[in-house]
């Protein structure tokens, strides 16, 4: 099964409710410009922003892996791009299953830690399991 982005949307949003962010849910759509999701939690000011990336269509791209890194590395840079300095909002990056290996040795826990990103790992069930910087730091060894 392909896990598209319309599904790690969709899985992503449930989880979100259930966390207790389910207020002014902003969502938007593959081709729309902006932050794909945008949602405030229900008892706290506190809003988390989320950049979605589906699995790249094999049909359309020779080389897969090499269009898993490309999305990677652009959702990376969408979520960053939309940071607000002042603000104290939640940021996250949410990937299908394939991308696991990619979140946990390419991303540095340390920008987790001072940018208050999260990556949030889709799998086929639809169930999302939420990758904090602490968890990276034990997974990643110094270069």
């Amino acid at each position: 099964m392909i896990l598209d982005e319309k599904f790690v949307r969709r899985a992503v949003v449930n989880w979100l409710s259930r966390q207790g962010y389910n207020r002014y849910l902003q969502e938007k759509e593959t081709a729309e410009h902006g932050v794909d999701i945008k949602v405030r939690h229900y008892k706290y000011p506190r809003y988390f922003l989320i950049e979605v990336k589906g699995e790249p269509n094999a049909k359309t791209n020779k080389y897969v892996s090499s269009a898993r890194e490309v999305q990677f590395v652009y959702a990376l840079g969408q979520i960053i791009s939309r940071m607000c300095y002042k603000a104290k909002y939640w940021y996250a990056v949410a990937f299908p299953e394939s991308f696991e290996d990619k979140v946990t040795r390419r991303l540095p826990w340390q920008v987790c830690k001072k940018l208050r990103l999260k990556a949030l790992i889709v799998h086929s069930s639809g169930k999302v399991r939420e990758v904090t910087w602490k968890e990276l730091k034990t997974k990643q060894t110094v270069c």
